[in-house]
């Protein structure tokens, strides 16, 4: 018995005439994620990529949970191929099921006959099939046409019957390289890992920048977020991660500005550093994890004082989501557990007692003259290193 996976397309399928060169771009993608997982034919016809095993050592497992991560399918499903006649595709039925249908109690089946020239109609193809199933599992399980456990589904189409015990989500979005390159700004925390997943949802391309303040932070907080952008590589495929150090600035922050305004012109020299990297890796945006006034730095008055040294656009998908739907993207992205490991980053050293929350810019780059800013921000930009994880790219 031969088994495929489905992949049904997301929103590309409204595309129009630019369709082909986004199919293009998400076919490359879904084969560079399947190569480890042994050698597989994939094509597309009608919206749906068809992933066909070439032979027995194929990972059927790993590469069905592999196309699950690839962006811009809205479903996945795994489905049993059989020809088009209702003899065999019942007897299909009741071989490739009942492992699927275990354990639970309800099912129906939805049978779809894109093929015309079938001799049965849709409906005739659920009731066919639904009688195989139930003599199958004897007795083990019922129909419920409203609110059934399973949804199987048998679709007849131009050269072949496809049998799928259900759909999975896929991840949705829009496949990676189709919105261009973006410099996400990584913390070791919870919510900068999570935005950079949901903007490379967007088909965007996402490099990382990293800032410590070694020996103010250990080795161990750079590992840290070395392994936050691995996990999120491999919903990604690449991830490469510039390092700077910021502790000169920091040290001279303490030395020669108000400790009140501190986290403010930390900011600010962040984005002027992240906007240097981000011209020239070819970076046409920043990403943060920022959400609106979850901490003193996080307010729209804070935000402009930092904006307003980058001539960039600042993406920030986490801005209208409180902390619980950041949480719950990162665990789904399984980031959470290695963001919550007690290690600092820089934002946490020096950190003010009573950080303004309602800056005016003025005062903010008065602040800034008592410090050299060029030499601040060179020195910082000297220190950089990079490291290049790669998953499946």
């Amino acid at each position: 018995m031969r088994e495929v996976i489905l992949c049904k397309y997301g929103e590309i399928i409204l595309k129009g005439a630019n369709k082909s060169w986004f199919e293009g771009i998400l076919i490359r993608d879904l084969r560079k994620r399947l190569a480890r997982y042994g050698e597989f034919e994939v094509r597309y016809n009608q919206s749906i990529v068809y992933v066909e095993p070439q032979n027995e050592d194929c990972d059927m497992d790993g590469a069905f949970e592999e196309a699950k991560r690839a962006f811009g399918f809205a479903s996945i499903s795994r489905a049993a191929v059989v020809e088009k006649d209702m003899e065999k595709i019942c007897e299909c039925a009741k071989e490739y099921l009942p492992q699927h249908l275990f354990g639970k109690r309800t099912f129906k089946v939805e049978g779809k006959r894109s093929d015309k020239r079938f001799p049965l109609t849709s409906p005739q193809i659920s009731a066919e099939v639904g009688g195989a199933i139930l003599e199958a599992m004897g007795g083990r399980i019922k129909v419920d046409v409203n609110n059934p456990d399973v949804t199987v589904r048998v679709e007849i189409r131009n050269d072949l019957a496809y049998i799928n015990s259900g759909s999975h989500r896929g991840a949705g979005g829009m496949p990676i390289g189709t919105n261009g390159k973006g410099l996400l700004l990584l913390s070791g925390g919870i919510d900068s890992p999570v935005a950079g997943y949901m903007i490379a949802k967007r088909g965007v391309i996402v490099e990382a920048l990293h800032f410590e303040s070694f020996p103010y932070t250990s080795e161990r907080a750079r590992e840290k977020v070395l392994e936050l952008a691995e996990l999120v590589a491999k919903h990604t495929g690449r991830m490469r991660v510039h390092i700077i150090s910021l502790t000169k600035i920091q040290e001279e922050l303490v030395k020669h500005c108000e400790e009140d305004y501190f986290t403010l012109l930390l900011r600010r020299f962040m984005m002027k550093l992240a906007t240097r990297v981000a011209k020239e890796k070819y970076c046409n945006a920043l990403i943060t994890g920022e959400s609106l006034g979850q901490v003193a730095s996080q307010t729209m008055k804070a935000l402009a004082v930092t904006d307003a040294v980058t001539d960039l656009p600042v993406f920030r998908p986490c801005i209208g989501m409180d902390k619980e739907d950041i949480v719950t993207i990162a665990r789904k992205i399984d980031t959470y557990e290695t963001s919550i490991l007690p290690y600092e980053d820089c934002c946490t050293v020096f950190t003010p007692k009573h950080p303004r929350t309602q800056p005016e810019i003025e005062k903010v780059e008065a602040q800034e003259k008592n410090l050299d800013v060029d030499a601040l921000l060179e020195d910082a930009y000297n220190s950089l290193v990079t490291h290049d994880i790669r998953v499946y790219c």
